[in-house]
């Protein structure tokens, strides 16, 4: 396969490169494409050194079998056309093409199916990754849903700096050290100190008061789903550094056991139960300090929603970076190959 990432200098283009040589896709041939700023930069995969060429418009791309976008919405609506004009298929992981009827929304354990519509003959071979969020949340409502129809979801969700890139990791550890020097602590890359400190608000606000990230957990869930599931969210930027947490209540049409999804979490795909209310193992629940770097969701605290006959509740980490996108854009990729 000829592959291209667009956005390779990017926290999420770097982890391409890492899951792509970790799981030895199959390239025989690699190109590397970014801003004006960051052409010229050269990285290392499987031995060899690459340099990042300045993305243009025209015929760059003919030739590529499969393109991994990772440079925000505006650059993904910009030069899809370009990138898919001679037969790529785009891997998209921006938000800029999710809720797009024509355009599938994938999450592999999921809803690999999907994948076919940007296939077929007069598709748009493009394919999009969900927001990392959801699919964190998702991974795990599978394997409830084949228990029992799930009818409402309400999450609140612990994002880690990470879901707002590299430099906000650096920002969060320059803040922290600042603090403790009892400097000023300075913010750029968030609306407020972070460090120390807790932010109830991921993306802008929308006329209902609900984020647009929160929104997004709302809208992708019942594509990626085929549900009319519905979800209330809450979304919090936390002080640490990489995974994201979620705290979920799920409703369900018929009341379950929390051994029944127990159970049914141990056997789902890429899911694995952290589990031991007794607090006999090393990590009785999942916590993102430990579970950074892990291709997995981890689920623990599942419980019974004391509020609710048909309702269960549980806690569930996942690595933004990995499984949250870059992860879940090479397996959607591996799915094509399968194909």
């Amino acid at each position: 396969m000829t592959i291209a990432i667009v956005g390779a200098s990017g926290a999420v283009g770097q982890e391409l490169l890492k899951i792509l040589e970790e799981r030895q896709f199959p390239i025989s041939q690699l190109r590397l494409f970014g801003s004006a700023r960051s052409a010229g930069s050269t990285y290392t995969f499987c031995g060899k050194e690459y340099t990042v060429e300045e993305l243009q418009h025209g015929d760059q791309f003919k030739g590529i079998d499969i393109a991994f976008v990772s440079a925000g919405g505006g650059v993904s609506r910009e030069y899809a056309a370009d990138i898919t004009r001679h037969g790529a298929i785009m891997i998209d992981n921006s938000s800029a093409f999710r809720m797009d009827p024509e355009i599938p929304l994938v999450v592999p354990e999921l809803n690999t199916e999907d994948i076919e519509q940007a296939l077929a003959e007069g598709g748009r071979r493009i394919i999009a990754n969900p927001n990392c969020t959801t699919i964190i949340m998702a991974v795990c409502l599978k394997a409830i849903e084949e228990l029992s129809h799930i009818k409402r979801v309400h999450v609140s969700s612990y994002q880690s700096a990470s879901g707002a890139g590299a430099q906000a990791m650096a920002e969060l550890e320059e803040q922290y050290r600042q603090a403790l020097n009892g400097e000023e602590v300075k913010h750029q890359k968030f609306a407020y100190q972070l460090a120390y400190n807790l932010i109830p608000q991921i993306d802008v606000f929308g006329d209902d008061d609900y984020t647009k990230e929160e929104l997004k957990m709302y809208h992708e869930t019942r594509k990626i789903m085929h549900s009319d599931i519905a979800v209330s969210a809450t979304c919090v930027r936390v002080p640490s550094l990489r995974a994201h947490s979620e705290a979920v209540w799920v409703e369900t049409e018929t009341p379950l056991t929390p051994d029944q999804v127990r159970e049914a979490m141990a056997k789902a795909e890429g899911v694995q139960v952290m589990d031991d209310p007794t607090l006999n193992s090393q990590y009785p629940y999942p916590m993102p300090l430990y579970l950074s770097g892990t291709d997995d969701v981890y689920v623990g605290r599942i419980r019974k929603d004391l509020a609710n006959e048909n309702g269960i509740t549980f806690w569930c980490v996942g690595d933004q970076i990995r499984k949250g996108a870059a992860l879940n854009a090479v397996q959607i990729a591996e799915k094509i190959i399968k194909k």
